[in-house]
Formats: structure tokens, C-alpha cells, sequence
């Protein structure tokens, strides 16, 4: 079978990848010229350990799966990572209600190692904590998420697939034998094949609409959220990933996060847009520093520059609940060989290989 992948992002090279090593003639079009250069460039580049998410959804079908493929491939293909762990923390008695949930719920997704541990456990893990209790999750890590992506961009040309790049798909027609793919870029024009997959990030619902006899009212609204990130300037404080405990916007709190070089990040929070834009406003340091010292009190003052932002292309809004990932096959919509992918945000990177096999498994 002969399988276009739109988007040369982390899903969409995992997505070609499993085509091509399921033997089908795969072609990635990616409408920069390089690989990741959207969503998947700008997130925290941790490998979730899947704790969150209900139960019988998608992510958490995906999350805890896709990072126990994640780790092996890690391993087999020398990417650089780390499982370090990581601790929600609770920074006053209110919120272990809300811990003790988010436990049940990682038990019920299969989260290795799992477990509530008190406030001073937790300051021996991590002596610059303040907390009243914690969740422990030592699965949890940090992945070189660029290097991740060229993993999987040379398994799938060792298996002869190819990526198109500076190439924009412009509309997708349904016809007897397949499809035909109308594109412009470096070059323009058609291709035919059996089957596309829509993996286009923040541009799969505009490519949605683009598709022949592909319903309109099935093309889900896109909202975006940005995500800010700031810089610390001293050295770590923290060995593992702090997060607060979720908050009801979408997010899960101004976290710590490391990065493989040493460095540790606060982020990223949930600023509602209209266009994309990765600009970060200085300004919103202000409510990070309230919301870190609630777990770091010694942060000191003036130590947070602005780093960078990510867009989550999310599918709900502010005040609404977190919608599911959205995988719109031949099953749901019922053309043949095509896959739309809607809302694939956090945990993304991490779910990407079990996704990519779900995909390509539902273009037969």
C-alpha cells in the first residue's frame, strides 16, 4: 500500500515509521524543510508516565504504552534520555483529596511504582520542597525529543520512506482507487495513493476541510493554548520533575522541568489565543513566581527570563473539560484509507509509537 503522512512531526514520523516497517511505501510531506518543526518542537520533552488521564481514553490507553516503547526504542537507537521521576506535590491539606485521586487513577492506567509518600519523604528526595504530602512516580522522564524524531526519520528511510519537505498539501480527493493528494511547495502538483494520514498539528482541522467527502460538521474546532516557559539563571535545585497538583484550565500547573544538559525550566502555563504566535511576555513571570514559591519558597527574586512557548492544539476551551486525543479513521467516518488526527497535545510525544500503531492497524 502506498501511504502519504501529512505533518513531519513526532506523530507523524512515528505514524510513517510503523508503515514502513509493516512494509508499505510510505511518503512524509512536511510543509517546513525539517522535521518537527511545529508542535513537537516546543514542549517540555518529558516522557509522561500516564497517571492523569480517565480511564477507557485514549491517553491513557496510549500514554503509559507508548512511553514503555518510547524507552526501549530510546535504548536500542542511543537517544538520549533519563528517567529521573517525578513528584506532584500537595502544598496544603486541601489539595490530598485530589492527589488521592489522581493515584487511583495512575494504578488503574498501569503506572509502574506509583505511590503517595509524605511531606518529608519527600523533602529527603528533594530538600528545597515544601509540600504536606506527594505522589512518587519513578517511570517518569526527559527525552532528547529532536533526537527522538531523527530516530524514527532513519528508521523509516532504512525502510525506503521518504520525506517531501517544503511541501503543502493542499487538498485531499476521494476517488475509486485511492486518493488524490493535490500539494504546492519546492514543487506542485498530484500524487495518487491508497491512503493519507492527517497529521498536520495545528493545521488538521484546515486540512479536514479541504478533504472530498469528508464531512464538514465532523471537523472539530481548534483552540489554541499557548504555553510560556521561563528559564531559571542558577544551577537546578531539583534532580526530578516537580508538578503542582492540576489545575481546572487545562493545565497541570507551572512545573519543573529539566532538560538532558542540565538546565531547569518552569513551565508551561495556559494562555488562550486566537493566532499563533510564540512570543512570551515577560509579564506572566509575575504569576509564576506566586505559583513556584508555593512549592519552592527560596526562588529567589529576578532568577526567571523568558524562554519559549508551545501551542497546544487543543479541542476544548477554557472552563471545559480536556478533551480526549481524536482519531477519526474509516471506522468513524467511513472513506476508506484516510486518518485524521484532532487534538494530539500532551502526552503526545510520549504516546506517539502506541498511536502510530493504532493508525496505520485502522487504514485497512
Amino acid at each position: 500500500m502506498q501511504i502519504l503522512v501529512v505533518g513531519a512531526g513526532v506523530v507523524g514520523l512515528a505514524v510513517a515509521r510503523a508503515a514502513a516497517l509493516k512494509g508499505h511505501e510510505v511518503i512524509v510531506a512536511e510543509a517546513t524543510r525539517g522535521i518537527g518543526n511545529g508542535v513537537s518542537s516546543r514542549n517540555s520533552e518529558v516522557i509522561h508516565g500516564g497517571m492523569y488521564y480517565p480511564t477507557g481514553s485514549l491517553r491513557a490507553q496510549h500514554c503509559p504504552r507508548g512511553r514503555r516503547m518510547m524507552v526501549e526504542l530510546c535504548a536500542s537507537h542511543g537517544v538520549p534520555h533519563r528517567i529521573c521521576g517525578k513528584l506532584i506535590v500537595a502544598t496544603e491539606d486541601a489539595e490530598i483529596g485530589k492527589m488521592e485521586a489522581i493515584l487511583r487513577q495512575g494504578e488503574a492506567n498501569g503506572v509502574e511504582g506509583f505511590a503517595m509518600i509524605d511531606g518529608a519523604a519527600a523533602r529527603v528526595m528533594e530538600p528545597h520542597l515544601n509540600c504536606v504530602a506527594a505522589l512518587h512516580s519513578p517511570a517518569t522522564g526527559i527525552v532528547d525529543s529532536h533526537a527522538f524524531m531523527r530516530a524514527l526519520q532513519g528508521d523509516l528511510e532504512d525502510r525506503g520512506g521518504a520525506i517531501a519537505f517544503g511541501t503543502k498539501v493542499e487538498r485531499l480527493i476521494h476517488t475509486q482507487a485511492g486518493w488524490i493528494v493535490r500539494f504546492s511547495g519546492s514543487e506542485s502538483g498530484e500524487l495518487a495513493v491508497d491512503a493519507v494520514v492527517n497529521s498536520a498539528g495545528l493545521g488538521a482541522q484546515a486540512l479536514a476541510r479541504q478533504t472530498e467527502g469528508y464531512a464538514p460538521e465532523r471537523v472539530p474546532r481548534l483552540v489554541l493554548a499557548r504555553g510560556n516557559y521561563f528559564g531559571y539563571a542558577g544551577r537546578p535545585v531539583f534532580s526530578r520533575l516537580i508538578y503542582p497538583a492540576p489545575r481546572i484550565d487545562g493545565g497541570l500547573g507551572t512545573h519543573v522541568t529539566l532538560d538532558l544538559a542540565g538546565r531547569m525550566r518552569f513551565g508551561p502555563d495556559v494562555e488562550w489565543i486566537d493566532e499563533e504566535n510564540y512570543d512570551v511576555n515577560p509579564e506572566r513571570a509575575k504569576s509564576f513566581y506566586a505559583s513556584i514559591r508555593r512549592y519552592w519558597p527560596g526562588l529567589p527574586d529576578d532568577a526567571l527570563q523568558p524562554d519559549y512557548a508551545g501551542i497546544r492544539p487543543k479541542l476544548t476551551g477554557p472552563g471545559e473539560v480536556a478533551a480526549d486525543f481524536m482519531i477519526e479513521g474509516p471506522r468513524q467516518h467511513g472513506l476508506p484509507g484516510l486518518v485524521h488526527l484532532f487534538g494530539i497535545e500532551s502526552p503526545g510525544l510520549t504516546s506517539s509509537l502506541s498511536l502510530a500503531d493504532e493508525v496505520v492497524a485502522g487504514l485497512h
